[in-house]
């Protein structure tokens, strides 16, 4: 008989996630199961659970699957062919996925690989369960010193606001400004990344108290309460003519607006944010950056994973959790989306 565990999974679109069942993942050739150590959770998977039936199916999720995308862990059990690793390694699970030879992957941009369409977590099972299936090594990291409860994060929410922060790295000047709008989850990684790599001074914007605070704690030496019609004209006077580079967790309208009227010339503007926001009424001349740069992405490749658990590694980031058992997943779902978190919320599970 298939032996089953405890999963928080999506089995029907437009309805939210359920604490159920899964059959526990049997390695094949080449694969690597690991035991769950904690999950991060992420705004994006409460959006999967509102995806219309119709995109799910054109993008190739199949349903039901177990969410989850941060994980960390040890390594429970190896298929046929696996050396690289030992059963109880301690380990950090890539958060995209990706198959290592298309052009992208060659190229060092796996982020961008046709197969990051379909991963762990979104649309096959992830690791919010106790044991998650990964299909190659090149997708585990060996933790060194690292506890791998604390790891979880560092592979989304870290990776990612490190991926943001190394493409606009030849924007900024040295001791010039940088913005970071949204001082959250990704945030307060990214701030961590701009006080470790430049020696910019950092302005922080929010609309909690309680995560200015905290972004003053981790590097921060500005901040600013909520996004107004006056926040370019306040970013404008405070660093003498535009940031050098303004980073948008959040993504609406008007952050959008805000943040491309603070960049300033030659500066970088990175939309990272995924709130579905627009840039209305304006036109290029006014609301670009001069001779500057405008971008988004996909996701992190694994070089920014590794850069950022080469930083966790030498004690050199700060790691908040609030660690949540399964049973109360839907609970730690609720209060990261109303931003009563002080960190990443982590989910153990049973």
């Amino acid at each position: 008989m298939t032996e089953m565990m405890k999963a928080y999974r999506i089995v029907e679109w437009e309805h939210a996630p359920e604490l159920t069942e899964a059959p526990v993942p049997e390695p094949g050739p080449g694969e690597i199961v690991v035991r769950v150590a904690g999950n991060g959770l992420c705004h994006s998977d409460v959006g999967m659970a509102q995806m219309p039936g119709a995109i799910a199916d054109m993008i190739g999720w199949k349903l039901p699957f177990t969410l989850g995308h941060e994980v960390g862990g040890h390594v429970a059990m190896l298929g046929a062919g696996v050396t690289a690793f030992a059963e109880g390694d301690a380990v950090a699970v890539i958060s995209p996925h990706s198959c290592g030879t298309c052009r992208w992957c060659v190229s060092g941009q796996d982020c961008l690989c046709d197969d990051s369409i379909v991963g762990r977590g979104y649309g096959i099972d992830g690791g919010l369960a106790r044991y998650v299936l990964v299909s190659s090594t090149r997708e585990l990291i060996r933790l060194e010193g690292l506890d791998p409860l604390h790891a979880g994060p560092l592979t989304d929410a870290g990776s990612t606001s490190m991926h943001a922060v190394k493409r606009a790295l030849p924007r900024i000047q040295p001791g010039g400004n940088v913005v970071v709008i949204g001082a959250g989850g990704l945030g307060a990684f990214a701030i961590q990344f701009l006080r470790e790599l430049t020696s910019a001074h950092i302005i922080a914007v929010d609309m909690a108290p309680k995560r200015l605070a905290y972004a003053r704690e981790l590097g921060a030496s500005t901040t600013m309460e909520g996004v107004t019609d006056d926040t370019a004209g306040d970013i404008l006077r405070i660093t003498g003519g535009g940031a050098d580079a303004v980073f948008d967790f959040v993504g609406i309208d008007d952050t959008i607006k805000q943040g491309l009227r603070s960049t300033g010339r030659g500066g970088a503007y990175a939309l990272i944010g995924a709130a579905n926001g627009t840039l209305r009424g304006a036109d290029w001349f006014s609301s670009l950056p001069k001779d500057g740069e405008v971008f988004s992405f996909q996701a992190s490749n694994i070089a920014d994973a590794l850069d950022v658990f080469a930083l966790a590694n030498a004690g050199r980031l700060q790691i908040d959790i609030d660690v949540f058992p399964l049973d109360r997943v839907a609970e730690a779902y609720e209060l990261m989306e109303a931003g009563e978190l002080r960190g990443r919320a982590v989910v153990v599970p049973d």
